[in-house]
């Protein structure tokens, strides 16, 4: 079943087929890429909150 055009996720894979165009589509030097992002924007990152640990649990 094909899904209805959405030209959104549509620009979406443009661009991450692009970005992954730049370092020629090897992984490792795409996820370096990503991570020096990551360290570079670490302020504007949501870390997740710390779960709960209940008293049964310990």
């Amino acid at each position: 079943m094909k899904e209805s055009p959405d030209p959104t996720l549509d620009h979406i894979r443009q661009v991450r087929h692009q970005i992954s165009a730049e370092f020629n589509h090897d992984p490792h030097k795409l996820v370096e890429h990503y991570m020096r992002l990551q360290e570079r924007h670490a302020d504007r990152l949501v870390r997740p909150a710390q779960p709960v640990r209940s008293e049964s649990a310990a």
